[in-house]
């Protein structure tokens, strides 16, 4: 065990500041996490829906679309 200051007396006080600074910093880093997970859950839905709508267009092809027939006035 190396001797050290730290090692014999209690560190200081943290200052309002440094906890305020700490607590940003866990914030910051679970909103980035949650972010990311948002953005690679989206990726994937959107992928599957895409997989979704292939399978669909192949199985029920688009009904052509009619004229309408307008009543002359």
């Amino acid at each position: 065990m190396t001797i050290t200051k730290e090692t014999f007396f209690k560190p200081g006080r943290a200052t309002a500041q440094e906890k305020t600074l700490a607590t940003d910093n866990a914030a910051r880093q679970i909103i980035e996490s949650e972010a990311k997970l948002r953005v690679q859950k989206t990726e994937r839905l959107r992928e599957l829906r895409a997989k979704q709508e292939a399978a669909d267009t192949l199985l029920n092809p688009p009904a052509e679309a009619r004229a309408s027939r307008r009543r002359k006035a």
